[in-house]
């Protein structure tokens, strides 16, 4: 689990957001409340009672943080996004070319799938039930590849132009392969996936 990372005072707007140490740690809970009783239920069959229940939380806590199930989810979908960034930044920096950097990052996110089923159901949802955080959560992730991508093509790692094109093919090839390799199974190695990957773009890209 990552801990506090990818929470940010703009989750629950800023009259809502926590100012005390203790407050991090309730609104914490909350979300890793969240995050699995709507992986295992779904949204609607999903309910606040539930969630404070699972989080040791007193119900009226939840409303000091949130307006409502809605405003939980669209909050969870956001932190969600912001742990799977934090997992996979801290792999990019290291000795290879871009294309290298890619490898890692998939292999992280790979991992982190694994580690977090669930994340493909409540992003689903999301489409549905909190558009807006979904948009971004796709939207922010192509923005930080396409950066990666045109800051390589600049050092001449990468031939050009890079297009908004190439950074959405990744992050689609990305999310098809978490789901396969990290969801539905996990038997073949993360790193081997990445080098499969990496000689396709590297003959794409390179």
């Amino acid at each position: 689990m990552v801990a506090m990372r990818g929470m940010d005072a703009t989750m629950t707007g800023e009259d809502k957001a926590p100012r005390t140490e203790r407050g991090r740690r309730t609104l914490r809970a909350l979300l890793d409340a969240a995050r699995a009783e709507f992986g295992e239920k779904g949204f609607h069959d999903s309910s606040v009672v539930s969630i404070t229940s699972r989080a040791g939380v007193a119900l009226g806590s939840f409303y000091t943080y949130f307006d409502s199930k809605e405003s939980l989810f669209r909050a969870l979908v956001k932190d969600m996004s912001g742990q799977v960034r934090d997992h996979v930044a801290p792999v990019l920096p290291g000795v290879g070319d871009q294309i290298d950097a890619e490898g890692r990052a998939l292999a992280a996110f790979l991992l982190f799938a694994r580690q977090h089923k669930e994340i493909y159901r409540i992003i689903d949802e999301a489409e549905f039930v909190a558009p807006d955080a979904w948009k971004a959560h796709y939207g922010t992730t192509v923005e930080r590849i396409l950066e990666r991508l045109k800051a390589a093509e600049t050092r001449g790692e990468l031939s050009g132009p890079i297009d908004e094109a190439h950074a959405w093919a990744i992050m689609g090839m990305n999310v098809f392969l978490g789901l396969r390799y990290g969801v539905l199974g996990e038997e073949r190695a993360v790193e081997d996936i990445a080098e499969v990957v990496n000689r396709m773009l590297r003959k794409g890209l390179g």
